[in-house]
């Protein structure tokens, strides 16, 4: 960095009176410019938006998630843009030799590109998830087994928040493996089980009329893209007929339409007699539970007594 003028107090004088305004004006002008086209672009991506939303498609909600995504991305890459020209241009009007600099800053680049093997790596990771549209702002995701919401995809990071509020943030080169569980559509799978003496196509049915009757109404009609789907019986457990089923519905939509169905089911089932086993345990303390005397008066004997009567009776009857 060579200075092309001989320092003195005089020089001060002179640089900050004359060249300080200079460089005052550029510096202002850099945060003008940033401001006005960052609300110029996030302005853009609101109309594309609205725009959106005067046509009604199916993917609005995709289109609306990558709209947001990408202008906030641009706006931020362009105050970067333009921070790091108001520098070198106001480095310039110091007086200082930014030719030697800016080689400098490239011998310096490659020195620091060598070392810093993880920030490129987590760049060129970010530019290829935004390519490819993997996720987007509003998404919700799991990275590497943690689950939640997307709430920004940068060119070095992912930021992430969990259902608990945590925020989860993810170096994009880290990212082994993704799933978006809001793209285009969703699923909700139901695992029903249901007492072995129950009649499963008689079950199939119930489920069916459950799901049917829940999509006429307005509220649901819009978030559940298909008739529900019973696959029908799946496994045999061990106290229950697991009878396997999913809806499809709107992205991010399907806890909402799996809750609902749930307390439904368990209605109609409560309703229709229809059986959901669940465990029983027995609990043994050893001789500490020993066997209880049970005392019956005359009444209660003579009650039984009758009701052994018919019951052999019975049998008698049978058996001639």
């Amino acid at each position: 960095m060579q200075i092309p003028f001989d320092f003195n107090w005089e020089q001060l004088v002179v640089i900050l009176t004359t060249r300080g305004i200079r460089i005052a004006v550029i510096l202002v002008a850099a945060l003008a410019a940033s401001r006005i086209l960052r609300r110029l672009i996030l302005g853009f991506g609101a109309s594309i938006a609205r725009s959106i939303d005067a046509v009604p498609d199916p993917t609005d909600n995709e289109r609306k998630k990558r709209v947001a995504t990408l202008t906030s991305l641009g706006a931020r890459t362009v105050s970067i843009v333009i921070w790091v020209l108001a520098v070198v241009m106001a480095l310039k009007e110091g007086g200082f030799d930014i030719g030697p600099l800016l080689a400098g800053a490239g011998v310096i680049g490659l020195a620091v590109g060598f070392g810093a093997q993880n920030l490129v790596r987590d760049v060129i990771s970010g530019i290829f998830i935004l390519i490819e549209n993997q996720i987007r702002v509003g998404d919700v995701a799991i990275i590497n087994g943690i689950g939640g919401a997307v709430e920004a995809v940068n060119l070095r990071t992912t930021v992430l928040r969990d259902l608990e509020g945590a925020v989860h943030i993810f170096p994009n080169g880290t990212i082994t493996t993704l799933t978006n569980k809001t793209q285009q559509f969703s699923h909700y799978v139901f695992d029903i089980g249901v007492a072995y003496k129950e009649d499963t196509d008689r079950v199939v049915e119930v489920l069916q009329d459950i799901g049917d009757r829940m999509r006429e109404e307005e509220e649901w009609r819009e978030l559940m893209l298909d008739r529900l789907e019973v696959m029908g019986v799946d496994k045999f457990a061990d106290s229950a007929v697991i009878i396997k089923m999913r809806i499809k519905t709107e992205p991010g939509k399907q806890w909402n339409v799996g809750r609902e169905l749930n307390r439904r089911i368990k209605k109609k089932f409560d309703a229709e007699g229809i059986e959901i086993p669940f465990p029983h345990r027995s609990l043994y303390f050893g001789e500490a539970s020993a066997a209880f005397k049970l005392k019956l008066d005359d009444g209660a004997r003579e009650e039984i007594r009758t009701i052994v009567r018919e019951e052999l009776a019975a049998l008698k009857q049978d058996a001639d």
